[in-house]
């Protein structure tokens, strides 16, 4: 997920992995050097063109997170069974309690929950047991497909998201 809060001299941009907590894989960023992208912000009268804007880069930068976590799933999912975890792994906007921020996320569709009986219909088959390969659990080791991607994609995410920001904050303000 990623959250951006304009503040004074600088954007801060908050993670966290969807499927966790809250917390456990949280992580801040404080980029320096976007005054001149603050003082250009400013500029736009419309906060919800700029919140626009945060949006699409946000979605473009969790993009990357979503391919690279459909290629580790790729890799450990059984060909034997029809479920297929690649196929459920989907970037979704979140909701926050502040709406200044805007949260990304990128997760497994159908979730973990094996509350109700019927099992949701989704492309990738019944794949509620993901976070079971994904954890580590007492009888089995976690294969991490979700975290790696998360983890080693920060700064391609973190490109994306400042290359996409500026386009489309040049493109506005050129009008």
């Amino acid at each position: 997920m990623w959250a951006a809060e304009m503040n004074t001299s600088r954007f801060y941009f908050q993670r966290a992995y969807s499927a966790l907590k809250a917390g456990d894989m949280s992580e801040d960023f404080k980029i320096e050097g976007m005054d001149q992208a603050i003082s250009r912000l400013r500029r736009l009268s419309n906060p919800k063109k700029v919140q626009s804007i945060v949006r699409k880069a946000s979605r473009q930068g969790m993009n990357i997170v979503r391919n690279a976590a459909r290629q580790n799933a790729k890799a450990i999912d059984d060909p034997q069974t029809a479920e297929q975890i690649w196929k459920n792994i989907a970037v979704s906007a979140g909701k926050s309690r502040n709406p200044n921020e805007l949260v990304m996320r990128v997760g497994v569709r159908g979730g973990a929950s094996f509350s109700s009986k019927v099992p949701p219909k989704l492309s990738g088959g019944d794949t509620r047991h993901w976070r079971f390969i994904e954890f580590p659990t007492k009888g089995s080791m976690g294969v991490p497909f979700m975290r790696t991607a998360f983890n080693s994609n920060t700064q391609n995410v973190t490109n994306k998201f400042a290359e996409v920001f500026n386009t489309e904050l040049d493109k506005e303000l050129a009008l």
